[in-house]
């Protein structure tokens, strides 16, 4: 299996917090942006946050010492010194890739899905576009039977080809898996990596689709159905964050770093450090937003307490309610999807975890959300104890008793891998 390399450092502290190059700078990267953005990571208080070709001789990788003159592995000394973690991004396309992240002291993999070769290709297409909540249409491609097995897939295998690569090395490396969704892989994830793409890459709008990138709505929407996969030693990853690209408004971008931390999404941060508005920065590091993302307690996701008549499959106005616990209390978000400001209403006998029998004051809150914005809440007892202080007494939301089969594996794994950062 051949592999071939594109260097974008991403740089990281919190295994989910990342700052991702290849999104901010494209194919012009030097070292010197990548020592900015690390620096500002830590002027900008980021790092408190969390945020943390080839040899023909030798058939090993080198860097363009033009762009990295003390090569990677420099590169990677340098930003280690400032107290962070540094990835690079890698494809399983069509040129070898031996042992270079090992030598280069990168912390972390992303392995994308370009350029694969015919004889690689899957018996069998499921790509998510092309499913419909209870049905599917793989256009260009053949369905799979039912019980087809995902993790048999040559996407699996080639996948598993670098994971058992990245296994035999002497340092930790996060690996990346950059399918797009392809081959059912939060069937198979776990067993293979960290992280994995659930959707095509994303592009800083609301609704709609450009090309072969999606906007937020979708994907948001398509996330959902398998948060179940999600916890500690792997995650649903829903593509970078595009806070600081685009015309976003003020609600768009709460409502989109919002949800993707609520989901336990890694948060990568996609725009130039340096150029980030102070408003947006704020959003970055809002406490709440990231304490309920990386809580080394709680690892589930918050889960949607409600669903739309055809079982949230709506591309553009996706479940609105969603709760999870953390270490802080119970959390609870809500998302306005409309064009226009609406009364939202939390009701306390629709979140796990709540009981209005025990509440005197209230039953219920209600939320004036502008369009489209999302509200994210914090419930405490009032004597500050935690409502349900044990993550395994905290059921989730009633309507996963009612999904249907064809939704979950035949095996959630809740361990875990052989690569897991613990």
């Amino acid at each position: 299996m051949r592999s071939t390399l594109r260097v974008s450092i991403l740089l990281l502290l919190g295994l989910l917090s990342i700052a991702n190059g290849l999104n901010a700078f494209g194919c012009g990267i030097r070292e010197d942006k990548f020592l900015i953005a690390a620096q500002e990571i830590v002027d900008k208080g980021l790092k408190e946050s969390g945020y943390e070709s080839r040899d023909k001789t030798t058939g090993r990788l080198v860097p363009d010492f033009e762009k990295f003159r003390d090569g990677i592995k420099g590169t990677a000394d340098k930003i280690h010194a400032m107290g962070l973690k540094i990835g690079i991004y890698s494809d399983a396309g069509d040129e070898t890739c031996a042992g270079y992240p090992r030598e280069w002291g990168v912390d972390y993999l992303k392995y994308d899905n370009c350029g694969v070769p015919d004889i690689w290709a899957d018996e069998y297409q499921y790509w998510p576009e092309f499913w419909y909540g209870t049905w599917e249409n793989q256009t260009g491609g053949i369905e799979a039977p039912p019980g087809y097995d995902w993790s048999q897939s040559n996407t699996a295998k080639r996948y598993n080809f670098m994971r058992d690569a990245l296994h035999d090395q002497s340092n930790t490396i996060f690996y990346s898996l950059c399918n797009w969704g392809h081959s059912h892989v939060e069937r198979w994830g776990n067993d293979t990596g960290q992280s994995w793409r659930m959707w095509d890459d994303v592009v800083p709008q609301w609704a709609g689709q450009i090309q072969w990138s999606w906007v937020f709505m979708p994907i948001l929407n398509y996330g959902i159905i398998f948060l179940e996969y999600s916890n500690f030693f792997g995650h649903n990853d829903l593509d970078m964050l595009e806070v600081g690209n685009g015309n976003l408004t003020s609600e768009e971008t709460r409502t989109h770093i919002g949800l993707w931390a609520a989901l336990k999404s890694p948060l990568f941060i996609g725009t130039p450090i340096d150029e980030i508005s102070d408003e947006d920065l704020g959003v970055f590091r809002n406490w709440e937003l990231l304490a309920f993302n990386q809580d080394n307690v709680w690892g589930a996701p918050a889960f949607p307490t409600s669903v739309n008549p055809d079982r949230t499959w709506n591309q553009t106005h996706p479940a609105k309610y969603y709760s999870g616990g953390s270490k802080h209390r119970i959390h609870v978000f809500v998302i306005n999807t409309l064009d226009k400001t609406a009364t939202k209403t939390v009701d306390f006998d629709e979140v796990p975890g709540l009981n209005p029998k025990e509440y005197i004051l209230q039953e219920r809150v209600q939320i004036q959300a502008q369009d489209p914005d999302t509200a994210a809440l914090l419930f405490v007892e009032k004597d500050g104890k935690h409502p349900c202080s044990d993550p395994k007494k905290l059921p989730k939301p009633k309507i996963y008793s009612r999904k249907p089969k064809r939704w979950l594996s035949s095996r959630l794994l809740g361990k875990p891998n052989v690569l897991s950062l613990a």
